[in-house]
């Protein structure tokens, strides 16, 4: 299947997919579950697509959580996952530095499961600005001025630094309309107070995501679909790829959204519920 039934207006929400694809990219939060709530339709979703032998994989942009995080969440929810089926943010970082830069010094501003994900994959972690190679900015509740301070120095002071991202999102969303600031405003902090530009992001939209799934997966991008609740990083990283999309309607990017954004960036479907993605043949 490829992505040739696009949706052109919300007009014509309502299409639906006539097969089946050989594989599944799931975003998490919005899609299969909300806080701690599955959402309807994903536990029968995912199980017929096992059924069948469509490969799924689980894709987060959270890296305040590392995949064992998710793969208890997601198994007491009632859908049991191995751990070749989660990737999000803290598995991408540490990947994209021991493939580009293995012997780099990096200063994370971040949480404990990347911190600790860095430390097992062996990637030295310093906060001495003289010898940081690479800043982390990263979904951080304990950011500091001090923090702060260590990139300025790094990047600023002694120009030895760059800068990189977990993942590009400004809010992280909570149930019942609330959020939290995200990753991109303590990149816009490092941004603004040091003149230089983040340049890489291990979050989807960005290449770095998508390419380490299908490598990880080994099916083509003609042949698997990417489903999510954001336009702005789901869909639009599977625009970015070539790759079918489906908003589901569960969280964050509403048909309003959908209305106002460039037509080449609309989803192939939009779902009111994830399991209409099961083609009514079955």
């Amino acid at each position: 299947m490829t992505n040739s039934t696009v949706i052109s207006a919300p007009s014509e929400y309502g299409v639906m997919p006539t097969e089946f694809f050989d594989a599944y990219l799931f975003d998490l939060d919005g899609t299969i579950y909300l806080g701690s709530e599955l959402l309807p339709g994903a536990k029968r979703l995912i199980e017929t697509l096992r059924e069948r032998g469509s490969k799924t994989v689980f894709l987060s942009n959270n890296p305040t959580r590392d995949p064992e995080m998710y793969i208890a969440k997601l198994t007491k929810l009632g859908i049991p996952v191995r751990r070749e089926e989660i990737i999000n943010t803290v598995v991408t970082t540490v990947l994209w530095l021991k493939q580009n830069h293995p012997n780099a010094a990096v200063f994370p501003i971040a949480e404990e499961p990347l911190i600790n994900a860095l430390k097992d994959a062996g990637i030295r972690i310093s906060d001495d600005p003289t010898e940081i190679d690479i800043v982390i900015a990263s979904y951080d509740r304990g950011f500091t001025y001090a923090k702060l301070q260590t990139a300025f120095d790094a990047i600023w002071q002694h120009g030895r630094a760059q800068l990189i991202t977990t993942n590009p999102d400004r809010y992280c969303p909570f149930p019942g309309g609330r959020g939290e600031p995200d990753a991109a405003g303590i990149v816009a902090a490092i941004e603004a107070t040091t003149g230089a530009k983040c340049i890489a992001n291990m979050g989807k939209p960005d290449r770095t995501m998508i390419d380490t799934v299908l490598r990880e997966i080994g099916i083509s991008a003609d042949r698997t679909i990417m489903v999510g609740d954001r336009l702005e990083t789901d869909v639009r990283m599977a625009v970015n790829a070539g790759m079918a999309s489906a908003l589901v309607l569960t969280g964050d990017s509403q048909l309003s959204d959908v209305a106002v954004c460039a037509p080449e960036n609309r989803p192939t479907f939009i779902l009111e519920a994830i399991d209409s993605l099961i083609p009514d043949s079955q």
